[in-house]
């Protein structure tokens, strides 16, 4: 299975950089019109017109073969399920009830759900107001 996987994973690849390649060699839209006032750029190796229908095929060819190959490698990695329902290979697929077990290794006195390092909420001492206070001289 894993030699197929990388035959496909390789022609993938191969028709990836020629869809690439083939997209770049294309003309575009306007380049009619610059090759009507005499730019040059209607002389190609295909002639005038059959490099759009040459190209725009071979272009259509090669998408269609890497499309078919992406899905063909996304079935392979499934592990061929299209539909039944098979055991979760997520974590998050699993049940809570694992990760809700106390830890092994936890230290003995340190207070659940505390972030360790930090500074335990103790309480600040209280201001104590003088007994009485001084007397202000009125004028």
């Amino acid at each position: 299975m894993q030699i197929w996987m990388t035959l496909i994973l390789a022609v993938q690849l191969l028709t990836a950089i020629a869809m690439i390649g083939l997209v770049l060699i294309q003309h575009g839209k306007g380049a009619d019109m610059g090759a009507s006032f005499g730019s040059g750029a209607s002389g190609s190796l295909f002639g005038a017109t059959g490099s759009a229908n040459f190209l725009s095929r071979s272009t259509a060819v090669c998408a269609t073969i890497f499309f078919v190959c992406t899905l063909a490698l996304a079935y392979m990695a499934s592990g061929g399920r299209s539909g039944e329902a098979a055991a979760p290979s997520s974590v998050l697929d699993r049940p809570a009830t694992a990760a809700s077990a106390p830890a092994t290794g936890a230290i003995p006195g340190a207070i659940p759900g505390a972030i360790p390092g930090s500074i335990p909420a103790t309480p600040a001492p209280a201001q104590q107001a003088p007994a009485s206070a001084p007397a202000i001289p009125s004028k």
